[in-house]
Order: structure tokens, then C-alpha cells, then sequence
């Protein structure tokens, strides 16, 4: 009798056990959709990629609102269009390309994310790394004999991301910066005329419903007199894609740019961008 009791006892116990480990596992899980994708209006996130996924963004910042009607507030201006692609080769490392029409600029960069905030705070934050070379590809023979080498047309960016989601509806992330460019004048559309470039990026993310959240860019310069970077907007998440309309003061797209190129004044030269962001997955199903 004794024996049956116990065994009696220990089956009804496995259901028991088993939600409780369900439970540890999920609390130790990784936190996800710390932001809606791998770029948050401008910036770079700590978003990850899956492995063998691939993310396509195209980007769009259009001329400044002051325009008025007789500009459509800036649509008539042309727009600064960026496309970018970037493949998880694992779960933590992704490789990206990109071309902004500006200067015909092509920039290869990677993203590392070293650390990943858990749902049980075992793990705080997110942080990542990111690291990129681009050129400037225009034409300039009509300088004749100063037409620039490839390595004077060269620059360099570098980024850490440090992130936390603070609960359901809010996520900031804080994003040192620098870009680097070998021979800033006279060949690169930009105001700065300095080869480093210091910033720090501020990104925010608040969900106002369960498929879009308002967001906010700020980039304050460390080391120029080159006006702040400043950004509104909101992500909309709609048929597998991510829509990104917004409000920012430059028309820069690209890491380096974003550092070196200047910004307008907020409120006069604030400029409409959007962009549209869209997963792939390319690894085969498991069966």
C-alpha cells in the first residue's frame, strides 16, 4: 500500500515539475524586440538577426520642411535613398552592405552583440559592437589632376550599443560613436572639415499599441560646433515588415555622414524620412 502511495504520488508530481522547469527556462530566456529592427531610424541597434536571416532596409530622407506647399515640404527636393543588406552568419555575428546616393557612398560594416539582456535580469542590458569602412565612389574627373585616391576617399566608423527594454512599452538604448575620415575636404558632401569625429546616439522606443511605438534619435557632437542630430517617429509593423516614418535634421543616412554631414534647425529644417525594413529567412527548414 505504502509503495502504490508513493508511486501514485511521483506521477502526479511530473506535471508539477515539468511547469516549473518550463518556467526557469523561460525566466533565463533572452529578451526580445528590445526595438522593432536592426536600425532605429538612423542608428544601428542591438536587435539581433537569426542565423542565416537576411535584413533589407531601404532608406529615405527627403529636402527640409521649410519649403512649404510649393515643395510639398520637401518631397520636391530629392530624396538622400540608402539600401542596405545584412546577413546573420551566426547568432551573434552579421555582416551588412549599404549605398547612399550621397556621394555614392558604399560602406561594408559588421555587428557583433556581445551580451543579451534576459528576462530574468541575470543579464541587465544588450550590448554590441559595430565596425565599418566605406568609400566615396563619385566622379571627380573634372578636377583634372587632383582627382582623389581611393584612400582619400575613405572613412571609417565604429559603434558600441549598450540597450535595456525597461518593461513592455519602453526600450533606450546609448550608442558611443565615431567616424574617421582620411581626407574630409574638399571631395566628401559633408559641413564638418576635421578627420574624427566624436558622438554619442540616444534612441528610445515607447509601444503604443501591440504593433507600433513612437521613437526618438538624439546625437549630440563630443569634439565639433556641428549641430545636434535630432529625430522623431514611429515603427509600424505591418504585413512582415517594418515602416519607419519620421521627422530628423539631417539628411545623412550612413554612420559617417551622420557624425561629420550637419544638421538643420530644429523645428525650421526638420526633414520627412521613412524606411521600410524587411527579414528574410535564407537557411533551410528543419524537418
Amino acid at each position: 500500500m505504502k509503495v502504490r502511495f508513493i508511486l501514485i504520488m511521483f506521477f502526479l508530481s511530473q506535471p508539477i515539475m515539468a511547469q516549473l522547469e518550463r518556467k526557469l527556462d523561460n525566466e533565463t530566456q533572452e529578451v526580445d524586440l528590445i526595438f522593432h529592427a536592426p536600425r532605429h531610424i538612423n542608428l544601428l541597434t542591438v536587435e539581433p538577426l537569426d542565423k542565416k536571416t537576411l535584413h533589407f532596409a531601404i532608406m529615405h530622407t527627403f529636402g527640409p520642411l521649410n519649403g512649404g506647399v510649393q515643395n510639398l515640404f520637401g518631397l520636391d527636393n530629392g530624396a538622400n535613398i540608402q539600401f542596405s543588406f545584412e546577413y546573420a552568419l551566426g547568432e551573434d555575428f552579421s555582416l551588412g552592405a549599404s549605398r547612399s546616393s550621397r556621394d555614392k557612398f558604399y560602406n561594408l560594416y559588421g555587428r557583433y552583440h556581445l551580451l543579451k539582456q534576459t528576462q530574468d535580469d541575470a543579464m541587465p542590458i544588450s550590448l554590441s559592437m559595430m565596425g565599418g569602412a566605406g568609400v566615396n565612389t563619385s566622379d571627380y574627373t573634372f578636377l583634372q589632376n587632383e582627382n582623389p585616391s581611393f584612400s582619400e576617399r575613405t572613412s571609417f566608423a565604429a559603434q558600441l550599443m549598450l540597450a535595456r527594454k525597461f518593461s513592455d512599452k519602453l526600450s533606450v538604448q546609448v550608442s558611443p560613436m565615431m567616424a574617421y575620415f582620411t581626407d574630409p575636404n574638399p571631395i566628401f558632401f559633408i559641413e564638418g572639415d576635421q578627420n574624427l569625429y566624436l558622438a554619442v546616439g540616444l534612441s528610445g522606443k515607447y509601444k503604443i499599441t501591440g504593433r507600433s511605438s513612437l521613437t526618438f534619435q538624439y546625437i549630440p557632437n563630443l569634439n565639433n560646433d556641428l549641430r545636434n542630430n535630432v529625430g522623431v517617429g514611429i515603427d509600424v509593423e505591418a504585413g512582415g515588415h517594418v515602416f519607419q516614418m519620421y521627422f530628423v535634421t539631417s539628411q545623412a543616412l550612413n554612420e559617417q555622414y551622420l557624425l561629420a554631414a550637419g544638421n538643420g534647425r530644429i523645428g525650421e529644417e526638420f526633414r520627412i524620412g521613412f524606411n521600410v525594413n524587411r527579414v528574410f529567412a535564407t537557411g533551410r527548414k528543419r524537418k
